[in-house]
């Protein structure tokens, strides 16, 4: 299976709901790497490298996000693979 790389913007109910800790939590329970931060306009970015099929699961669980989000929009941009983490963390 090939590696990939997205760069995700979610859009709702997605600050002050535990979705860059939930999301950390998806991404290395599936191995993937890269990062998740808020952003000042109350979207949140994701930028996920790993396993085509890792990173689908990775989107199934943006799309809905945990318990008390609101997700309503999910733009994703899929990008070359570079390699460049190490791990996936929050970024601030």
């Amino acid at each position: 299976m090939s590696k990939v790389r997205i760069h995700a913007f979610v859009s709702g109910r997605v600050q002050g709901v535990n979705f860059r800790y939930h999301t950390r939590n998806v991404a290395q329970k599936l191995g993937l790497t890269g990062w998740v931060r808020n952003l000042p306009d109350g979207r949140v970015e994701v930028i996920a490298e790993g396993k085509e099929e890792d990173i689908d699961k990775l989107i199934k669980f943006l799309r809905r996000g945990p318990f008390l989000a609101r997700v309503d929009n999910l733009d994703i941009k899929k990008e070359g693979y570079t390699g460049k983490f190490s791990g996936f963390g929050i970024r601030y």
